[in-house]
């Protein structure tokens, strides 16, 4: 027959029930949490590169290419057209003034020189003909205006002989008038000479002094060429080192040709291009941040290119530490262009993330979990970001590209 079952055994069959039970439970819950956690997306944290809300200060920018060049370059030209002979000096080289670079050939430029002397000595001797055959002229117009006198005096006495004779009943009045008309001719020949004369003077004047212009203008030419053949031999008017020579032996130069440029390397400036859709942000006096190997040097604007080339506007900048030791000849820069600044205002660093707008999705990180945060910016530059709304100083950001998660509301930081 049946017994019946202690109740001590059936406590314990119910205890192991509620074990089993509650086992089972915690066993489904491990394994929904577990598949939560596999759907949840994640990305490793080693993968990512964030940065921290701070306080300080944010100058927008805009980035222009800058090169690196003396703050005083000569550039020697061929005074005459010439082919090159020796380069005295190399590249690199320190020279003083009067110090020879270059020399040219001088042959070619000798034998215009002595064209020219064989030429300024025609024209002198042109010259003295001229004045010869002008002195004959105005020598016979004065022998025909002295002969002129001589017969107006003679026609003079004849006109009072007459007048005497009519006087005295011995003439006639016709030949008191005909001495008369005699004498008016012979006057009116007199002032003709007389006239002619004068003028002819003058055209000697004027002819002698367009010879003389003539050999005036030739020996300027002679000694402007005697002087370039003394500046054939190129060389510097400063102390300076050479940065470029041209070393083509035989090659031919025209006159104005750039042979050589010494650079004064104790002070440097920066040449910069931007694009010239940036050309109305610039201006005289502008401040400048120039960056060189890490290191940032200020400067200013001191002056702009006002032709644009290929869409791009050149200008200078002057720096304030113009013999910095990192500054080099032609090295390359970075140069910002301040156009605003924010002082004492949240800023974070610049980075992948950030799209250039006003307003953008970050991810903020906290306990583990980057969450995705709708932020507001301001200014910026290559360093740094205005924050104007939505993230709070010390708040950790991910400053990587997150475009790949751009629709993920939050992402596990494995």
């Amino acid at each position: 027959m049946d017994r019946a079952i202690p109740l001590a055994t059936q406590n314990q069959r119910t205890r192991r029930r509620w074990l089993l039970a509650a086992g089972a439970v915690a066993v489904l819950l491990a394994a929904v949490l577990a598949f939560r956690s596999v759907l949840k997306p994640g990305i490793r944290r080693s993968d990512l590169l964030t940065a921290t809300v701070e306080t300080g200060d944010v100058d927008a920018t805009l980035t222009a290419a800058g090169t690196v060049i003396p703050g005083r370059e000569a550039v020697i030209t061929s005074p005459i057209q010439s082919t090159i002979r020796r380069v005295a000096v190399a590249v690199g080289a320190r020279v003083q003034p009067g110090e020879t670079i270059l020399e040219l050939d001088k042959e070619l430029a000798n034998s215009a020189l002595a064209k020219l002397d064989d030429e300024q000595l025609r024209n002198q001797n042109k010259n003295s003909q001229l004045q010869l055959t002008l002195e004959r002229s105005l020598n016979d117009l004065r022998a025909q205006a002295q002969v002129q006198a001589v017969k107006v005096r003679s026609l003079q006495s004849a006109l009072r002989d007459e007048q005497q004779l009519f006087e005295l009943g011995g003439g006639t009045a016709e030949n008191v008038r005909q001495a008369e008309l005699n004498l008016t001719v012979a006057k009116l020949e007199a002032s003709r000479l007389e006239r002619q004369i004068q003028t002819q003077q003058r055209s000697n004047a004027a002819d002698v002094r367009e010879l003389g212009y003539t050999v005036s203008m030739q020996q300027r030419s002679i000694s402007e060429l005697a002087t370039k053949l003394r500046q054939a031999n190129i060389s510097s008017q400063q102390s300076g080192v050479v940065t470029w020579v041209n070393e083509n032996l035989g090659e031919t130069v025209q006159a104005g040709d750039a042979l050589a440029r010494v650079a004064d390397l104790r002070s440097f400036r920066v040449r910069a291009t931007v694009s010239d859709s940036y050309a109305d942000q610039l201006r005289p006096g502008g401040p400048v941040k120039v960056r060189l190997n890490g290191t940032d040097l200020p400067g200013s604007i001191s002056t702009i290119s006002p032709a644009v080339e290929k869409g791009v506007v050149t200008f200078y900048v002057t720096l304030e530490q113009a013999n910095h030791p990192v500054l080099r000849s032609n090295l390359r820069a970075d140069v910002f262009v301040v156009t605003d600044a924010q002082r004492h205002t949240l800023r974070l660093k610049n980075g992948p993330y950030y799209q250039g707008g006003r307003e953008q999705a970050v991810f903020v990180v906290n306990d583990g979990v980057a969450t995705r945060r709708t932020v507001q910016f301001g200014a910026s530059n290559f360093d740094y970001v205005q924050i104007t709304a939505g993230l709070r100083s010390g708040e950790e950001v991910i400053v990587s590209d997150m475009k790949d998660h751009a629709d993920t509301p939050e992402l596990v930081l494995r």
